[in-house]
């Protein structure tokens, strides 16, 4: 990989870390409800579970999905349903006391957050676009600087979400107020479906 070439890698990757999609909603959610600490495993979650599937697709998986339909319909309808359902539950979480706002529900676990890049279509996108832009031929050594570059890229764009929300507490003092954002950061998260719908 030229010089030229891996500095234009690391301006998408980080371009389409930080810009709003489903795993920053859900991030910021997460640092306004859990804070920062509770988050950390979600956050480990997204970064490696995200290069996880870089090096997946990459060593052939993303030439078995350009080449069935099916499996292409089955991953944007799954990964609506799934959106769908992630929205509700951030939408019905509240505190239980204006005074704790972590103490009701749970933050997502590394091992959640790391399943949910395989149903989150903007990190599909992302994966998909870098292998094809970014290697000649795909080679295991491609895949992996890939791989690492988006890691390296991804946990500051990440942060900056969790860190977002978490600054946002200070304003969610009340179960009304709390309630009020994670009614909108649901609505948000819903409106990653749009490109999803209006994709073909």
């Amino acid at each position: 990989m030229t010089y030229q070439l891996l500095l234009s890698l690391i301006g998408f990757a980080f371009v389409s870390s930080i810009t709003p999609g489903p795993n920053n909603m859900m991030l910021m959610a997460s640092g306004a409800n859990f804070g920062l600490r509770r988050s950390v495993p979600h956050l480990l979650g997204v970064g490696l579970g995200h290069s996880f599937l870089i090096i997946v697709l990459g060593l052939g998986l993303v030439k078995i999905y350009e080449a069935f339909p099916t499996l292409q319909f089955i991953m944007k309808w799954g990964s609506i349903a799934y959106l769908l359902y992630l929205s509700f539950k951030i939408a019905t979480a509240a505190p239980t006391s204006p005074k704790e706002p972590e103490s009701k529900g749970k933050p997502l676990t590394f091992f959640q957050a790391a399943a949910f890049q395989w149903v989150n279509p903007k990190g599909w996108m992302m994966a998909i676009t870098a292998i094809t832009n970014y290697t000649a031929d795909e080679t295991p050594l491609q895949v992996l600087a890939v791989a690492l570059v988006f890691m390296c890229t991804n946990f500051p764009a990440i942060m900056f979400w969790a860190g977002l929300g978490v600054q946002a507490r200070r304003f969610l003092s009340t179960p009304v107020r709390l309630r009020i954002f994670n009614v909108t950061m649901a609505l948000l998260l819903v409106a990653t479906i749009i490109p999803i719908l209006t994709h073909h």
